[in-house]
């Protein structure tokens, strides 16, 4: 985890939509986030940072428990106590709910990195 908290927002954000199968296209007025595999647009590069924008660590959040819940879940609790709290009661539960969108994209971002793996 330590790796991905030393990453700067904006690398994370690079990290997380190439580990959606994303690349950079350039439709020669911006900078855009096409799919790597059907070549369709996906995002504008400025508009989708889900280090620090809630809606967009949302969805890298519903891809990366799509890809593994708990595991997601259990990197949730990492990022945002350091450590694993399982079982989880519902107060634990709340805290989580209110991660913020940094928490949700390095959750995501491990989540995701070990699917790959």
């Amino acid at each position: 985890m330590t790796q991905v908290k030393d990453m700067i927002d904006e690398k994370l954000d690079f990290a997380l939509a190439e580990q959606l199968g994303w690349v950079n296209a350039w439709d020669g007025i911006r900078l855009l986030w096409i799919d790597g595999k059907t070549n369709e647009f996906r995002r504008k590069v400025t508009d989708w940072h889900p280090s620090t924008d809630p809606a967009a660590s949302l969805e890298v959040q519903a891809k990366a428990i799509e890809v593994d819940g708990v595991g997601y879940v259990r990197n949730l609790e990492i990022a945002k106590w350091e450590k694993i709290m399982a079982p989880l009661a519902r107060k634990e539960v709340s805290v989580l709910l209110t991660a913020s969108p940094r928490e949700r994209a390095e959750a995501a971002y491990i989540t995701l990195q070990g699917a790959r793996e």
